[in-house]
């Protein structure tokens, strides 16, 4: 089988600054693949090569076996692109907006209608194609913009922050009309995010930092990387308890500030001995499962946070 994606070796540069430095990974047809990290990871870049927006400056990317180099008009009939900023105009319909862009995908009227009922009722909007764009929601729109992106059925759907200006109810709503999309039409959905829960929902991800993978697979099984669960201690001196735990407990803590990060595979069991070792030093000790940011923590060494965003494409 064709990877609907495939990056090998992938390297790109803005000025001296490296966005992306030797990139691979592979999206299967079908399947929800994530791209996560903190602004300024090298996501957006990554998002653009695929989109056929830059051409990459080393190593190779293909989209159901077309290089995104040398055969972007393949590459372009294969994929639908969300950006961040809104395409729709405010001033017609959402069915008038589908049916612009159906005309510039070179569809037939009996097609296109046809086509813009099925992808508005894929995404819940069917029932609101006649009412303007500017009177709808901002997730109502987002669901709009994509069904748009759908109607020449590409193989690959592409999404940049998907959920940018959206809250997190209509966030949440989102999920449930990708799925369908991709269960009812096999098409894969690659989306760029630097929101953990989003990282979570996806079949599997890439996790970026600094223009590198840090870390490739499932959300369960980065998690069991880091032990499955984390204990967080906020303590006066962070140092000196770390030094304590190491010496008595052989504990290797990873210290962020004043707090200390523990991960293992049964918090439970060592609980009581490091709240003895910590005494009154601690300000808190709390347990929980492994997230995607412990993830990240455990390869970066930094907590998940926006950093300084990529720079955009120059214009003129």
């Amino acid at each position: 089988m064709i990877p609907a994606v495939q990056v090998e070796n992938l390297s790109f540069r803005y000025g001296e600054r490296e966005a992306l430095a030797g990139v691979s990974l592979t999206v299967q047809p079908g399947e929800c693949f994530g791209l996560l990290g903190p602004n300024g990871s090298g996501k957006s870049t990554l998002f653009r090569i695929l989109s056929t927006l830059l051409p990459p400056r080393s190593g190779r990317a293909s989209v159901c076996g077309h290089d995104v180099a040398t055969d972007r008009a393949l590459v372009r009939r294969q994929i639908g692109v969300v950006f961040q900023s809104p395409s729709l105009d405010l001033h017609l319909t959402g069915r008038e907006n589908l049916r612009c862009a159906g005309r510039l995908y070179g569809m037939s009227r009996s097609q296109l209608e046809s086509r813009i009922d099925a992808c508005m009722e894929w995404f819940g909007v069917r029932d609101r194609a006649g009412d303007l764009v500017k009177s709808l929601s901002g997730g109502l729109r987002r669901r709009v913009e994509i069904a748009k992106c759908l109607l020449h059925a590409p193989a690959v759907l592409l999404l940049d922050e998907p959920s940018t200006g959206l809250d997190p109810s209509a966030r949440r709503e989102m999920w449930p009309y990708l799925d369908r999309v991709r269960e009812q039409s096999g098409t894969a959905v690659v989306l760029t995010t630097h929101h953990l829960d989003e990282g979570d929902r996806c079949d599997r991800l890439a996790i970026l930092d600094r223009g590198r993978i840090v870390a490739l697979g499932s959300p369960r099984e980065l998690k069991q990387r880091v032990g499955n669960v984390c204990i967080t201690i906020d303590a006066d001196d962070a140092a000196q308890l770390g030094s304590a735990l190491r010496e008595r407990l052989q504990i290797k803590p990873i210290i962020i500030g004043h707090c200390l990060r523990i991960e293992c595979a049964d918090g439970a069991a060592i609980l009581g001995e490091i709240a003895r070792v910590c005494g009154g030093s601690a300000r808190s000790i709390t347990l929980g499962p492994a997230t995607l940011e412990d993830v990240f923590i455990h390869e970066t060494g930094r907590p998940f946070q926006r950093e300084a965003t990529e720079p955009e494409l120059a214009h003129g």
